[in-house]
């Protein structure tokens, strides 16, 4: 069999996210993944799918895996430090790839294998979530609109209608964001900061006023890369996080749960991230939980030599129906949504890179809406 999609890491949250909607687009999916009695319900439920065990560190199961789908679309939903390793064997296979994107150094080399892919006529997309993914669409739409750009923020805040913590999409992710130190661009170099020594509080619409830090993340390195020659001095990303998340985080921190260090644990050794992780899969979602978020990107550069800001927002509503996923909608929406436009032959641009260049702003905006994700500028609906 033939199958549209070839999904890998599709046990995971963001993977089940991007196989439901493919399936739900009448779309044949390839399930990979390493557990499969967290997809079961979609083998039952859909008759154009089938499950392939893959282990990242075995690369070859992955090769196997997307052999076997002839597919000739990926969209890897694993942890972003095999993206690079997955557009490698996407290259080799001459197979389209879509990521959710990764760390600086891995982007990098994920760039690297442009010219190769470029020449094999097929696309590998980069950090295409929520930011990275959505935000960087949303700054090449506004870029059009100035001369040059000297300043841009970045970021995401989001909120829920019950004040209890809920697990992220990845609590090992989220712990790191907040311990690692994060870059900022500064005059066009890098500089390094603690996270949690550079707190602030901030105001966005739809979620209101909650404290904010600086992470890393992969746009602090594209944007500069693309946007460069437009005069890009300042980058700065922001995550921010409604109280009652932001404190249990910080509990955790202090507790030393974000420690990759090995302890032994009556002659067992174990690292305290892994324990937490594997504990909180246990953690339900309380009835009746919702969650909302708003991407946001602000530009300040200049038009006709007059000073000119955009704030581009992106603003995703509880959805019926999809409440268990949360705000993980706004990553694994983008993903499926991008790979379908791939496969319909709408994204022309050959090669290795992220969303800043290749995709119809406007045409991807349309997509958006139809599941009741708005796009805005300066306060205006654009989709």
């Amino acid at each position: 069999m033939t199958f549209d999609f070839c999904v890998l890491g599709s046990t995971g949250m963001q993977g089940r996210i991007v196989v439901r909607d493919l399936l739900e687009h009448g779309y044949s999916v390839l399930l990979c993944g390493r557990d499969r009695s967290r997809v079961e319900h979609f083998l039952h439920a859909y008759k154009k799918t089938a499950f392939r065990y893959i282990e990242a560190t075995r690369i070859h199961t992955v090769v196997k895996a997307v052999k076997y789908s002839h597919s000739n679309v990926v969209i890897n939903c694993m942890e972003g430090d095999w993206n690079y390793e997955v557009f490698k064997v996407c290259a080799r296979l001459g197979v389209n790839c879509v990521d959710l994107g990764s760390e600086i150094p891995v982007t990098k080399r994920q760039f690297s294998l442009h010219h190769i892919m470029k020449k094999k006529g097929i696309v590998g997309i980069t950090g295409m979530g929520s930011v990275p993914g959505i935000g960087n669409v949303m700054l090449a739409h506004a870029s059009q609109k100035f001369d040059t750009i000297h300043n841009i923020e970045v970021g995401f805040a989001w909120d829920s209608n019950i004040k209890q913590f809920v697990v992220p999409f990845s609590i090992e992710s989220v712990l790191e964001e907040f311990t690692d130190r994060a870059p900022i661009v500064m005059h066009k170099h890098f500089k390094f900061l603690t996270p949690l020594k550079n707190i602030k509080n901030d105001y966005h619409h739809y979620i209101g006023r909650e404290q904010e830090i600086f992470v890393r993340h992969p746009e602090q390195y594209t944007f500069l890369h693309y946007f460069r020659g437009k005069g890009l001095s300042n980058i700065k990303f922001y995550a921010g996080f409604p109280p009652h998340s932001f404190s249990m985080i910080v509990s955790l921190i202090k507790l030393g749960f974000a420690s990759k260090k090995e302890i032994d644990y009556f002659g067992e050794k174990i690292k305290p991230i892994n324990f937490l992780t594997q504990m909180l899969k246990r953690l339900g979602m309380p009835k009746g939980y919702k969650e909302k978020e708003n991407l946001w990107v602000k530009i300040t550069g200049k038009k006709n030599r007059k000073n000119k800001v955009i704030l581009m927002e992106c603003l995703v509503p509880p959805l019926k129906g999809w409440e268990s996923a949360g705000c993980n909608i706004d990553t694994g929406f983008p993903a499926s949504t991008i790979a379908q436009m791939i496969k319909k032959g709408l994204i022309v641009t050959k090669g290795s890179y992220s969303p800043e260049i290749g995709i119809p702003p406007l045409l991807f905006f349309k997509e958006l809406r139809k599941k009741h994700l708005k796009i805005y500028e300066n306060g205006r609906v654009i989709n």
